[in-house]
C-alpha cells in the first residue's frame, strides 16, 4: 500500500466525490452526504493507493482551538479530520491506519492534537478502531434517543 499526500486536481477532485456517493448510500454514517467541490477544497487530501486503485482517503485540515478549555487550552493547534474512508472491498486491510499514520507523521511537526468527530451508526467498532488501534482518546460523546412523532392537534 502507498500513501500519499497529494494535491487537488480534477481527476482528484472527482474521485474523491464518486467515492462520497458510494460512502452515502451505505448508509452507515447519520446524516452523512455526498461530498460536493467546496467540502473538499482548502484541505490537505491523503490517498490510499493499491496499485494504481485509490483505496481510501483523508482529507481535513489546521485549525487553532478556540474554546475546549480544559480539554485543549485556547490557541492549541491541532489537525481536524474532516473525513476518513476506506472502499468497502479494501477494509481490514490497514487502510484507515496507514492513512491515519500518514497524517501524524505529515502533521507533527505543526500541531499538538489530530481531532475528528464521528456519526456513525456502528459506535464499537469506530471506538475500537480509533482508542483500540489508533491510540486515540474519547474526550465528547452525543447522544440522542428519537421520540415517537407528537400527533397533530394537541
Amino acid at each position: 500500500m502507498d500513501i500519499r499526500e497529494v494535491q487537488i486536481n480534477g481527476d482528484i477532485l472527482s474521485q474523491l466525490i464518486d467515492m462520497s456517493v458510494d460512502w452515502e448510500r451505505e448508509g452507515v454514517c447519520y446524516g452523512y452526504r455526498r461530498n460536493g467541490p467546496a467540502d473538499i477544497e482548502g484541505n490537505r487530501v491523503f490517498l490510499a493507493y493499491e496499485g494504481e486503485k485509490i483505496a481510501g482517503y483523508l482529507f481535513g485540515h489546521m485549525e487553532t482551538e478556540k474554546d475546549m478549555d480544559p480539554i485543549c487550552p485556547a490557541g492549541t493547534a491541532f489537525f481536524e479530520v474532516e473525513e476518513l474512508y476506506a472502499r468497502p472491498e479494501c477494509r481490514d486491510r490497514g487502510v484507515g491506519r496507514a492513512l491515519f499514520q500518514a497524517v501524524e507523521d505529515a502533521v507533527s511537526s505543526q500541531a499538538e492534537f489530530i481531532m475528528l468527530g464521528t456519526a456513525t451508526k456502528n459506535f464499537r467498532a469506530i471506538l475500537h478502531f480509533y482508542i483500540d488501534e489508533l491510540g486515540m482518546e474519547f474526550w465528547f460523546a452525543r447522544l440522542f434517543k428519537r421520540l415517537s412523532e407528537k400527533k397533530t392537534g394537541e
